[in-house]
């Protein structure tokens, strides 16, 4: 019983201090009238809990987040859908659904009233300026009788993912030299005399089987030959991404982690959408392996690699060592691109190392003392060091550009591919991004549909939906 009055509201309390001390006085004076009073007060709170407590509400509640993946600073919608699926009438709904901070303030609503069979959709819009995975929900739902007496409170378990991934931006398709190696394995093919591809073919390799041996191709090209069972047309390439702490400077969406973040999921994306396999590496050793389809470059394969960077965070390794450096280089003679920090002459032999293995390499090397507070000067020192290191780099064979403070990506990567006087020619004068930010909203809003129709786009847009009942008698 007591448990029951614990859904007492403050007014609910007064009524029943109030009939209290009305009984009290009542009996010291004799006023009959007054213990009328009192009763009727003492009453309405306890009649108000039995009935609320004992009504079998049946509601049911889902979320769906259209899109459930945005880059930074673009706007989502989650709509709730409440449905009273139970012949019992409600009274004011009081809702509150759980979002992180980062993702603005609770967004509360009021429902005046649920007949039975009723439904009714509630939208809210949610947007981040750092990338990160969060939790929507749980949603809370409060009921409350007309007098405002008794509050009953009910915490839905349901909670949805929402990902927050880097801004990714439309790079210049330019073709760089060795952009389209094959898998490792130098993708020979036979001829036949029409002109057509026979027969997929490599070099004869000790334990081979004989029987694999294809002798029209070994006479012509004057060395054993066999087929090849499998010939996955595709070339390869590794995005390094260098997540050391004392790499980067600068702090928050600002800093130059996320702005190397931002560039990996660019050329990252980019690769994939120009026919590459495109595998994503870490100095932490995190590995993710995304790959385009025959018919082009799909939803999921883009979303692995943004996922990933979507919660890559900065690292507490002091120096980029030779087994992650030696990931990077995996012998598939494709395409490497390092997206770099603070790198040292020892580190940038190591990268010459990895490259060796490599058709092109390309590196992305942050200058990033340029964006310490103020936009310092790099000391002497630190200057050399930098230079020192691109020297190496280059003298190994990487194409390598530096990066300061104030580059936007597509400019850094058409220097790096097409050289500074191609790049400055084909510069756009904005940085345009594959999917434009819609308009900042104000704050959380409230929208309220009475019909139970899909959003405009939502055929299109990958959303996630879970519905969950609140069954049974309230408590």
């Amino acid at each position: 019983m007591g448990g029951r009055f614990s859904s007492l509201t403050t007014r609910g309390r007064a009524f029943l201090a109030a009939g209290v001390a009305a009984a009290v006085c009542a009996v010291a004076l004799g006023q009959k009238d007054l213990l009328r009073v009192a009763v009727f007060l003492l009453a309405m709170p306890v009649v108000t809990v039995l009935v609320v407590t004992r009504t079998r509400y049946r509601i049911a509640a889902s979320r769906t987040i259209e899109p459930v993946r945005v880059q930074v600073g673009e706007q989502a919608t989650v709509r709730l859908r409440l449905e009273n699926v139970g012949r019992m009438p409600t009274g004011l709904l009081l809702l509150e659904d759980q979002v992180p901070y980062l993702l603005g303030s609770k967004p509360r609503f009021v429902l005046d009233r649920m007949s039975a069979r009723w439904r009714r959709d509630v939208t809210y819009p949610v947007r981040s300026e750092a990338r990160g995975r969060f939790t929507v929900g749980p949603l809370t739902l409060r009921v409350t009788d007309p007098f405002g007496l008794v509050e009953l409170s009910r915490s839905f378990r349901s909670q949805e993912v929402f990902l927050v991934t880097p801004r990714v931006y439309a790079l210049p398709s330019a073709k760089a030299a060795g952009e389209w190696s094959s898998n490792g394995e130098h993708n020979q093919r036979a001829v036949s005399a029409d002109g057509e591809e026979d027969v997929t073919v490599r070099e004869y390799r000790d334990g081979d089987d004989l029987r694999r041996v294809h002798w029209r191709s070994s006479a012509r090209r004057g060395e054993l030959m066999v087929r090849r069972e499998e010939q996955p047309w595709q070339s390869r390439a590794t995005v390094f991404l260098d997540t050391r702490r004392i790499g980067h400077r600068g702090s928050g969406a600002t800093s130059s982690f996320e702005w190397a973040v931002s560039a990996a999921g660019s050329v990252g994306v980019h690769l994939l959408r120009r026919g590459f396999s495109v595998r994503l590496l870490t100095d932490a050793g995190a590995s993710v392996l995304a790959t385009a389809r025959e018919s082009g470059p799909s939803v999921e394969s883009e979303g692995q690699i943004l996922d990933a960077l979507a919660v890559v965070a900065p690292s507490s390794i002091g120096h980029l060592s030779q087994t992650s450096l030696t990931a990077a280089n995996d012998g598939s003679h494709g395409l490497l691109v390092a997206v770099l920090g603070v790198v040292t002459p020892a580190e940038a032999q190591a990268l010459v190392q990895a490259r060796q293995r490599s058709s092109a390499a390309f590196a992305i090397v942050v200058d990033t003392p340029s964006w310490a507070a103020g936009n310092e000067r790099a000391p002497q020192a630190m200057a050399e060091q930098l230079a020192e290191s691109v020297r190496m780099l280059r003298r190994g064979g990487w194409r390598v550009t530096v990066v300061r403070h104030g580059t936007t990506v597509p400019a850094a990567w058409a220097q790096l591919v097409l050289g500074e006087e191609a790049a400055a020619e084909s510069r756009p004068p904005t940085s345009p991004t594959y999917s434009p930010a819609p308009a900042a909203a104000t704050g959380p809003t409230a929208v309220v549909a009475n019909d139970s129709a899909a959003p405009p786009g939502a055929a299109t847009t990958p959303t996630i939906t879970r519905e969950e009942t609140w069954g049974g008698q309230a408590s």
